[in-house]
């Protein structure tokens, strides 16, 4: 397998970064490489053939990308690489255009669990994507600052250090001029920076996002530091490890399931929940000849691994974390286990994860929660549960996790994603 070097895949995941504000911008540069390595789109629509190959369907927020290698038979084993594309941020509401005392603001509502005080004094844009009269949609990407959500100076607040909490709703919405509410001028000045008549636009899915480039930090540049490494880093890993395994894969079909919504639970057309997943395999079975009979062989001899960040131990906070389990960035990603099954990695999905990284000569790390405070959880239980195929959870270790800024090692992005490609091909 091709696989790029470590400073390579730090560089075009730097890329990667600057060029996914959004989870739509996030399809459309992963397609781009896609694209560029001879992948072929599919739409829902359309009539699929059999060909070998790779294949893509993006829709929205979301992506399927997957890999037929030349002679697979319909029932070849899926190797399903989940990851999803959306943090959590803030969002803009239907009805933006307001303001108090004098100032002009944007209404947002709160995405996912967001650290709030993380966003406040940032300089930020606003990005996300247009829909038009006619049904189309369009990017849209203001990567400049344009709105700031202020802190209340400490003079008006001496108990600041002592514990800040914000109200959601009024202590949350941004500023971005003076003057008297006027209706309709942010989509005016989104619509101009892509380009579009406002009057065409009737509807939209903005966000605001922290214009500071994502960078590298540490006396030895060892931690990559930006925005939304929770979850682009393994989408980035998985679009890498795709592209690596091809028809390397031989008698296994690698899949790479990008989902919107994870943030708010995967309930969506685009989230994990939903059917998506399930038709396009399926769809990719019968594309191929495929019996109802292949189908069920596909999905028996599947696995699974879903990729998404995970906690490094926190030296200021360590007594949070389990006493005997402590990950740290640049020591490999992380298998997380947790026996409630908020990630669904048991003992076969472990040992494959395990053998995929001794193959790739990939270093890994264990994760499990402190029994006293709950446990996150992922798209490994859901996928598991609707497909019915063995599932491991693993990720990347990182710090502020779900923070406007978020630290990982810069070593890790490339282990997993030569751990993913191994999983692929040989899992």
């Amino acid at each position: 397998m091709n696989l790029p070097t470590q400073a390579e895949h730090v560089e075009d995941l730097l890329t990667f970064l600057r060029e996914s504000p959004s989870p739509y911008h996030a399809v459309a540069s992963a397609v781009r490489r896609l694209e560029k390595a001879g992948f072929t789109e599919l739409t829902g629509t359309e009539e699929w053939s059999g060909h070998s190959g790779g294949r893509y369907l993006a829709k929205g927020g979301a992506l399927l990308a997957w890999y037929v290698p030349e002679g697979a038979p319909a029932h070849a084993p899926f190797r399903i690489m989940g990851v999803h594309t959306d943090s959590p941020n803030l969002r803009v509401k239907p009805t933006p255009d307001t303001g108090r005392a004098g100032w002009r603001q944007v209404a947002v509502e709160i995405y996912g669990g967001v650290p709030l005080n993380t966003w406040l004094d940032r300089d930020l844009g606003i990005s996300g994507r247009l829909t038009l009269r006619d049904g189309t949609s369009a990017l849209v990407r203001i990567d400049e600052p344009l709105l700031r959500v202020p802190q209340l100076a400490i003079h008006l607040d001496h108990s600041v250090n002592d514990g800040l909490s914000l109200h959601r709703q009024r202590q949350t919405q941004p500023v971005w001029s003076l003057g008297p509410t006027e209706k309709g001028a942010l989509l005016r000045r989104v619509a101009h920076e892509a380009g579009i008549d406002a009057a065409d636009v009737l509807g939209w899915d903005l966000m605001l996002h922290d214009v500071q480039p994502p960078g590298l930090l540490g006396a030895q540049r060892e931690f990559i530091v930006s925005s939304r490494l929770d979850n682009l880093v393994s989408v980035h890993a998985g679009v890498t490890a795709l592209l690596a395994a091809g028809a390397a894969a031989a008698d296994r079909v690698p899949v790479l399931a990008a989902f919107d919504h994870e943030e708010t639970g995967s309930g969506s057309e685009t989230g994990a929940q939903g059917p998506l997943l399930e038709r396009v395999l399926h769809r990719s079975v019968t594309a191929r000849g495929g019996s109802a009979e292949d189908w069920e062989r596909a999905l028996a001899g599947g696995l699974c691994v879903s990729a998404d960040m995970s906690h490094a131990v926190h030296p200021n906070y360590a007594e949070l974390h389990d006493p005997d389990n402590h990950p740290l960035p640049n020591a490999g990603p992380v298998v997380k286990v947790n026996a409630n099954q908020r990630y669904a990695t048991e003992g076969t999905g472990l040992a494959a994860w395990a053998a995929a990284c001794e193959r790739a000569d990939v270093p890994w790390q264990r994760f499990v929660s402190n029994n006293a405070l709950p446990c996150g959880t992922s798209i490994g239980p859901i996928t598991a549960a609707r497909l019915g195929v063995t599932t491991v959870d693993v990720g990347v270790p990182g710090l502020s996790m779900h923070s406007a800024r978020e630290l990982v090692g810069a070593d890790d992005p490339g282990h997993l994603a030569r751990g993913l490609a191994e999983f692929v091909t040989a899992g």
